[in-house]
């Protein structure tokens, strides 16, 4: 089931016009003249750049990691017998994951519906063209909105996935009026609900 709720439709951009630039050998050379009040922001723009390197893991950090993936309250000696290490070993290799930045944290897994929130859906915004010079301070701005558990910026016809949790579909409504729509920087929403989900295994 999805919705779509439009907001007001964004001004048209003028056109690019075409100029003759002169002739060569006989025939007639045109190149297009772009003004800067005709270019579109590249989406690229409210990015930020700076990515982390790869960290090179070998066969032993892979088996930590889905082990931990899978259960990270595993004890350490349970751990390392997974991964087929000692376990002073083992703390040290973890230890150096979280230095490297490859484990980033222990998180609980809570389910939305024991805590009141049994609706889930997800949402996807589309924003409009002067707004997306500002998409990861917006992305920010997003997870820090009640009942969101996860945000994803995209490159592609929407900007943004918003992965809510609500208590009854008149909350969810409230949620996207009160948060997205009335936005002036928004252009278009379309909620999609959720019914089932599973978990992957892959890390």
């Amino acid at each position: 089931m999805s919705t779509r709720r439009p907001a007001q439709p964004a001004p048209r951009q003028p056109r690019a016009k075409d100029v003759r630039s002169g002739q060569r050998r006989g025939q007639d050379v045109r190149t297009q003249e772009v003004r800067p009040a005709d270019v579109r922001p590249d989406p690229s723009w409210g990015l930020e750049r700076r990515g982390p390197a790869p960290a090179r893991l070998d066969d032993v950090d892979q088996r930590i990691l889905a082990a931990l993936a899978d259960d990270a309250r595993l004890p350490n000696n349970a751990l390392a017998a997974r991964a087929g290490i000692a376990p002073s070993t083992c703390l040290t290799r973890v230890r150096q994951l979280r230095e490297r930045g490859v484990i980033r944290g222990f998180h609980a897994d809570v389910d939305p519906a024991r805590t009141g929130h049994p609706l889930q859906a997800m949402i996807a915004v589309q924003m409009r063209g002067a707004a997306r010079t500002r998409l990861s301070g917006y992305l920010q701005r997003l997870a820090e909105l009640p009942g969101v558990l996860n945000v994803f910026l995209l490159g592609g016809a929407h900007d943004f996935f918003v992965h809510v949790a609500a208590a009854d579909s008149d909350a969810l409504n409230e949620f996207v009026i009160e948060h997205l729509s009335t936005d002036p920087d928004v252009a278009l929403t379309e909620t999609n609900l959720i019914f089932q989900h599973a978990r992957a295994s892959w890390y």
